[in-house]
């Protein structure tokens, strides 16, 4: 782990205490528990706009093969 300096508001620090103290966890696992919830988030809304934007995208190609013909061509008969 990499130490780190953060600046709270009293509000955030009497929150995190009255936290810590009902749920037995420090102040410092708390926030790292906070962080890794914000980068899930973060990097579920990235994927879903990455997906979002390339659904589709070759729907107005007209240079590429009938692909059901193609498929077709491969199962046995």
């Amino acid at each position: 782990m990499v130490r780190t300096q953060i600046y709270l508001t009293e509000e955030e620090r009497t929150g995190l205490g009255t936290l810590g103290e009902a749920t037995g966890k420090k102040q410092a696992q708390l926030i790292r528990e906070a962080v890794d919830q914000m980068l899930d988030t973060a990097s579920d809304r990235r994927r879903a706009s990455v997906l979002s934007s390339a659904a589709g995208m070759w729907r107005d190609r007209s240079d590429l093969p009938d692909f059901n013909a193609v498929r077709q061509s491969w199962d046995r008969s």
